[in-house]
């Protein structure tokens, strides 16, 4: 009994969320973090890369390497925006918690959001547009500068611990949302706020924020 004990975990993951959050990196394709491994490698040694993944998280030990950070020139001449690449396993790790809370989340956020969720896409936003023209004869429209950057680290882990019990996710999400960003020149930037943008579960976290954003009064999660 005492050896059965000792060999259980202190996360309930499941090996298949764990391939199945594979399958959906695989498909998403995309380029080598920080270790240099493309997904092909990664394919190589398939099964013991993702029992290294799901070993770590379910017994609490994993530990995101940091994000490989890229410069993306705007269009229109608008500067540059960095966006962070983790390494293939850390997308696999993340893309099991972005699943976990997609399931929970997805289904209270407004009808008309169309960004970064599952079955919507920018045309069917366009669509909507459309459809809202033929009722009103004007528009407001408006950017959240740097949203990725500079969106608030506490505020996100408390609309996540409203939406889930699950430790391990709070666990993680934290843990990511500290991995330092490895610039192009090799220099760690350590970060105090924002959510890689790039990361497989920084779109999920990011409209999650945006929800409590827009609806503060009634939600108890109050914007900074």
């Amino acid at each position: 009994m005492d050896q059965l004990k000792s060999q259980a975990k202190p996360f309930e993951i499941s090996k298949w969320e764990v391939k199945e959050a594979w399958e959906e990196v695989r498909a998403n394709k995309g380029a080598p973090g920080v270790d240099g491994q493309s997904i092909a490698d990664f394919e190589k040694d398939l099964k013991n890369n993702l029992y290294k993944v799901w070993n770590r998280m379910s017994s609490g030990s994993y530990f995101p390497p940091p994000v490989r950070a890229v410069a993306i020139p705007k269009p229109h001449g608008g500067g540059e925006r960095i966006l962070g690449i983790p390494a293939v396993a850390d997308r696999v790790a993340q893309t099991v918690v972005a699943r976990h809370l997609v399931r929970r989340v997805d289904p209270i956020f407004h009808p008309d959001s169309f960004g970064y969720r599952p079955g919507r896409s920018a045309l069917d936003a366009v669509e909507k547009c459309r459809e809202r023209s033929w009722k009103r004869d004007w528009v407001v429209e408006f950017d959240i500068s740097q949203f990725f950057d500079s969106v608030s680290w506490d505020l996100l882990v408390k609309a996540v611990e409203a939406h889930t019990d699950a430790v391990w996710v709070k666990l993680y999400v934290r843990r990511w949302l500290a991995a330092p960003l490895k610039m192009p020149d090799g220099t760690l930037l350590e970060r105090e706020c924002g959510t890689p943008q790039g990361a497989p579960v920084s779109p999920v976290l990011a409209n999650l924020f945006l929800h409590y954003a827009c609806t503060s009064r009634s939600s108890g999660i109050v914007p900074a």
